[in-house]
């Protein structure tokens, strides 16, 4: 009788599951929700945050469409999600299984969202020079952790680890006391240098930084631990993958050969191609280049040229039709 691997992508707008036959890789089943989890904004300060819960629930919900059959045969479980934003929780109870088949969020912070768009040109100018060959931008955790001390510091003493929504997964579904990170992720969220796979922590030190909020690093496609308990009828000890960047993932599902080039066109839109295998990058940024070098696997890198316009143009058209129908007073499913 075959196993399977689950796959799980937590993306910006939804949540997609799959099921693969380990021997032939076919697929078995597969599902997408809705996470319907944007919070408005009334704060003025273009903050872009999600609800943690709901994101939680409408996993939940995905798995639970699922061959039951097919959860017990799971063998492995890979997860990936959207970059750069930052989760806050408390290590010891971010989450509640209280005798369920799943657990619950609990004791954590929304999801600050790779749209996040608190911090200012002026903010991200006056912080330190990352040791890293790529730019910071608003929306990446460490700047959004920057921003937090600055304005709201009594908000960071009350977690005690941070990292993307699918580094939070998984370290609740494998019971770890912090979080790890693997360099896809870690480069998303700046002031991390992807040649010695290390964060820059005498810079971020020196300014202050919350040095524990940190993940640990490990290597991509490396495995984080093992479920802590039976999750959707996966049996307790499944093996996890750490949780990986997903656009790797996309350009690795895809690319049948490292001399291809993939455009991948998703809540933004991308086209990249694989480096050679020697290439390293340059130490720090070139403000001038539109290329960006995003870490792959085996210590390899994308080169990405990033339009950041993809499926979230058309999500704000449709937005806009749907308010112009309200103000015309007509209705609309």
């Amino acid at each position: 009788m075959s196993n399977f691997i689950l796959g799980l992508d937590v993306g910006t707008t939804s949540v997609k599951v799959v099921l693969l036959e380990t021997g032939s890789r076919s697929e078995a089943a597969t599902q997408t929700l809705p996470t319907k989890c944007d919070l408005s904004d009334s704060s003025g300060i273009k903050a872009k945050e999600q609800d943690t819960g709901r994101i939680v629930d409408a996993v939940n919900r995905c798995l639970g469409l699922l061959p039951a059959d097919k959860l017990q045969r799971v063998s492995r479980i890979g997860v990936t999600g959207q970059m750069h934003g930052v989760l806050f929780w408390k290590a010891k109870s971010g989450c509640d299984w209280s005798d369920r088949d799943f657990f619950t969020a609990r004791d954590t912070s929304q999801l600050i969202t790779w749209q996040d768009g608190r911090c200012s040109s002026d903010f991200l100018s006056s912080l330190p020079k990352p040791d890293s060959h790529l730019s910071m931008a608003t929306g990446f955790g460490c700047a959004t952790i920057f921003w937090y001390m600055k304005h709201r510091p009594e908000f960071l003493e009350a977690f005690t680890a941070a990292g993307t929504i699918q580094d939070y997964l998984v370290s609740m579904l494998c019971g770890l006391e912090g979080c790890v990170m693997t360099p896809q992720n870690a480069a998303s969220w700046g002031f991390f240098n992807t040649s010695s796979n290390q964060w820059n922590e005498n810079i971020l030190k020196d300014a202050g930084f919350p040095l524990h909020l940190l993940p640990r690093c490990v290597s991509s496609g490396s495995l984080a631990g093992q479920t802590c308990s039976s999750w959707h009828g996966i049996p307790a000890g499944t093996p996890v993958g750490a949780a990986l960047g997903d656009f790797q993932c996309s350009v690795y599902s895809c690319m049948s050969a490292r001399t291809d080039a993939v455009l991948n066109i998703s809540t933004s839109a991308q086209l990249t191609f694989t480096m050679p295998a020697d290439f390293k990058p340059l130490d720090s940024p070139d403000p001038a280049s539109s290329i960006a070098y995003f870490p792959y696997f085996d210590s390899s890198y994308l080169a990405v040229a990033a339009s950041l316009n993809g499926g979230n143009v058309l999500a704000t058209f449709v937005e806009m039709l749907k308010a112009w129908m309200r103000d015309l007073g007509m209705y609309y499913y």
